[in-house]
């Protein structure tokens, strides 16, 4: 027996940005129905429930935040907007800006325990891309902390949860997005566990599709569903080649950003040997490298602005060449001396000192240096399988970690069907090739609030909602029974990974996009079939096929570099095309057109022309 859900707004997916909507919807509608729909367990599943680092940010521009006045945020947009490499919406990036102070005192009157300092101002720290400090954090469980708040205050207002429930497909009534079919992810039976969720408007917030790459940094259920039914239904996607991606613990997930990479330990292959210097041109000093590794601490996702993408492009290609690769803490990178590190580095890596020790103890080993400045850092990964203290090397690989694309949104949230909203990870357009660190969960906050809010007031001017009728439910019956054909899903979700980490990782070419197409081509033509995984999974690879599709092709289209799309002639080369402005500075649209995946070339929104000026 199928269950029909009516409501007024309908949001999917129930992390950060998803609970914001709701609440924001809920508060907006002087009646109605707010139903809030999550695939696992909401406040247990997805990315703001479980994401940690060393020192979680949340970027925002605060009354006291630098530089000051009342117009400081305006320089937060221009960040935005210069580090998305002009590639993204201008108006947007003034929305991000302009809104953060409003959803971080919300955030704050809800409880988030974020740092204060002495004079009662939000503690806030300079992260990637920023000459400002603006990053507010809690410490490694920022983004935890946001989602239990948000949770406290949904419990307090009269939203009805559906849990365990996978959105599948959108339903349009002439063009107009109606609602949402989905499984229940505990029935094995595809039409028992049916679920007819019908909204007056519906908003997107199904995050990221780690699933895509066969390592990432996300929870194994980010598989890309708001992308893969967003692009069924028609709908316009965007800078889907913008990944970031950078170097992390195959072991724990962990990325290794900040005081890990300070700690300047050596970079070994299996057979021990340190390989760094080979992929620098000769004559590199041993001071240039280590300074490189001190400034990737600063610098994690990879990114063709930043040299340090080197050792993104060092590691990659060792990797290629059928190795794996360490980071190892047991002694200094041959020809290491720390008063090689340039002043600002040395500074810095005062400022961060929490036990300090005697110079010649620092100078002994990365690992002396990272008891120094980040202890916990060590403890946490010995709870987690890696002693460092009795020689554990940490394995890593190039790991997915944030889409900066997505359904492409307006200012209102909106998207190009009309009842469809997006906001988080899952919206696109609001950040280019980079964003600023800290960035993500603020604009999961800010577009959660909009998209839920401009939903709520669509609602409310809708007289009736548009039922879901028979004949879409059979239909979508019937195409799920199509689906289930060919391989089974496991193999051809691995097959899928292979591909995107092979050609749509750090390196990027023109003959291993054509190559990873045609066997994504061969996995369509092959089909997924149902295996010991169940319904739910085979849905989720379906969907990461569509992504892993508009993330190759969105590649292939760009032939420059920019951001952590780096564009190779070829595989052994050692530095990756150039950026080609100004004819570089659109982005690529996404949207399907018959059985066709189309992509085309557009000019983003520019920021203020007052301010143009004073941007290249």
């Amino acid at each position: 027996m199928m269950d029909v859900i009516p409501c007024d707004v309908l949001v999917i997916g129930a992390g950060g940005a998803g609970l914001r909507a709701a609440i924001e919807a809920r508060e907006a509608l002087k009646r109605g129905k707010v139903v809030l729909v999550s695939k696992g367990l909401v406040g247990r599943s997805g990315v703001t429930a479980t994401a940690c680092s060393d020192r979680m940010a949340f970027h925002a521009t605060l009354p006291h935040t630098e530089p000051g006045g009342p117009d400081n945020w305006k320089s937060h947009a221009e960040d935005i907007y210069r580090i998305g490499g002009y590639v993204s919406d201008g108006d947007l990036a003034e929305i991000l800006a302009k809104e953060a102070r409003a959803v971080f005192e919300y955030l704050d009157h809800l409880g988030v325990p974020f740092v204060k300092r002495p004079d009662g101002h939000a503690d806030q720290f300079v992260t990637d891309g920023s000459d400002y400090a603006r990053a507010c954090y809690t410490g490694p469980r920022t983004a935890n902390h946001l989602e239990e708040a948000l949770i406290r205050q949904i419990s307090s207002l009269e939203i009805k949860i559906v849990d365990h429930c996978m959105a599948v497909d959108l339903v349009l009534h002439r063009g107009r997005v109606i609602g949402a079919l989905g499984l229940d992810e505990r029935e094995r039976d595809p039409e028992k566990g049916l679920i007819v969720l019908s909204g007056k408007t519906t908003v997107l917030a199904t995050g990221g599709a780690g699933e895509v790459y066969g390592v990432h940094l996300f929870p194994l259920c980010m598989t890309g569903d708001g992308y893969a039914m967003a692009y069924r239904a028609g709908a316009e996607l965007v800078n889907m080649e913008f990944i970031q991606i950078g170097l992390s613990s195959v072991k724990t997930k962990l990325a290794c950003s900040g005081s890990i990479m300070r700690a300047i330990p050596r970079f070994v292959n299996e057979r021990g040997e340190e390989f760094l210097p080979r992929y620098f041109p000769s004559g590199t000093s041993v001071a240039k490298i280590c300074n490189l590794v001190f400034e990737k601490g600063a610098s994690w996702p990879v990114s063709r602005e930043k040299e340090t993408h080197r050792i993104d492009v060092a590691a990659f290609q060792e990797i290629v060449r059928g190795g794996r690769v360490y980071l190892d803490f047991r002694a200094n990178p041959q020809g290491f001396r720390f008063d090689e590190l340039e002043k600002r580095w040395q500074a810095s890596y005062q400022r961060e000192i929490q036990k300090e020790i005697s110079a010649e103890a620092r100078a002994a080993s990365p690992l002396q240096r990272l008891l120094e400045i980040n202890p916990d850092s060590v403890d946490w990964l010995k709870e987690h399988g890696i002693d460092l203290r009795a020689g554990d090397p940490i394995e890593i690989a190039p790991s997915a970690q944030h889409f900066q694309g997505g359904v492409k949104i307006g200012p209102r949230g909106n998207t190009s069907l009309e009842g469809l909203y997006a906001a988080g990870e899952c919206a696109g357009g609001q950040h280019g090739a980079n964003r600023p660190g800290g960035n993500a969960l603020l604009d999961g906050q800010v577009f959660g609030k909009v998209a839920g809010h401009e939903a709520a007031v669509e609602a409310m001017s809708l007289r009736q909602r548009m039922e879901v009728s028979p004949n879409q439910i059979r239909g979508f019956l019937s195409r799920l029974k199509k689906r289930n054909r060919g391989r089974n899903a496991v193999d051809a979700r691995q097959d899928m990974q292979s591909v995107t980490s092979t050609f749509a990782s750090i390196i990027r070419t023109e003959e291993g996009l054509k190559t990873g197409l045609k066997t994504l081509a061969r996995v369509r033509r092959e089909g997924i079939a149902v295996d010991e995984r169940g319904w739910i999974y085979a849905m989720e690879t379906a969907n990461v096929l569509d992504v892993a599709e508009m993330v190759l092709r969105a590649c292939r289209i760009r032939k420059e570099s920019r951001g952590p799309h780096l564009f190779f002639a070829y595989l052994e080369d050692s530095q990756p095309q150039p950026t080609r402005d100004p004819e570089g500075r659109k982005y690529v649209v996404i949207q399907k057109q018959g059985d066709k995946m189309v992509l085309r070339k557009r000019t983003p929104v520019k920021l203020w022309k007052s301010h143009l000026s004073s941007l290249p």
